[in-house]
């Protein structure tokens, strides 16, 4: 991919910030990068970049803090770097906007593929993940790629929440609440047999979207070739 497009690095530590731009910039990609958090919401006003890789620690001003600001006039993508794997669930949440998080340890390749999954995914330019599925929420009808898949109504949900998103991370009790219309209590082993289940049904058909995020939760994240195998 040379798209050329904007990336832009917020990273206090220089020699992390260096290696990330080598790769990105090896990728095909111009980038920025600015080693402290306060002036990065002026600079995204200014420069307007296609995506964001967002450290979460920063001088002056902290990542979280950025991203909701940011939020508040733009929906560029926004990747969170970060070390607190035990608060993915809430850095991800729908009060913050982040579209996707690296943690720290991590390859620098990894950041290369993610900005790519994330720009390929918000470019309107290109097909979306979602429009590979078509739920029928009255007949509670699902076909993938223009197939009919077979499912519950629970089944109907799940896949109607990850698809809704493509990439975001929704963890086990944010899938609960969109599960069950009375709300009713149940268990992460519940969630985990109904995505089980989904991903049986759409395995049948060749395909394995769904994938788990160890201690979070499920994402719905489609990168296919023609021939039904992930890319």
């Amino acid at each position: 991919m040379n798209d050329r497009s904007h990336i832009l690095i917020v990273e206090d530590e220089p020699k992390l910030a260096s290696l990330i731009r080598d790769y990105l910039v090896a990728g095909g990609y111009e980038t920025s990068v600015l080693e402290r958090g306060d002036g990065a919401v002026d600079w995204v006003r200014k420069h307007q970049p296609s995506a964001i890789l967002l450290d979460i620690n920063l001088p002056g001003l902290d990542g979280l803090s950025i991203c909701r600001e940011i939020r508040g006039f733009s929906e560029v993508p926004i990747l969170l770097v970060t070390a607190r794997v035990e608060e993915i669930d809430r850095l991800l949440g729908l009060e913050l906007g982040a579209d996707d998080y690296i943690c720290k340890p991590f390859s620098p390749r990894e950041v290369v593929a993610r900005v790519r999954a994330v720009l390929r995914r918000t470019n309107p330019a290109l097909p979306k993940p979602a429009a590979q599925v078509e739920l029928d929420e009255v007949r509670f009808e699902a076909r993938v790629l223009g197939q009919a898949l077979s499912l519950t109504p629970v089944e109907f949900r799940l896949l109607g929440k990850l698809v809704s998103q493509p990439g975001r991370v929704f963890s086990r009790d944010q899938l609960i609440g969109a599960l069950y219309a009375d709300h009713r209590v149940v268990s992460d082993r519940t969630v985990d047999s109904h995505v089980k289940n989904l991903r049986r049904k759409l395995s049948d058909l060749g395909y394995d979207p769904i994938s788990a995020v160890y201690g979070v939760g499920y994402r719905f994240e489609w990168e296919q070739d023609q021939t039904g195998g992930k890319s």
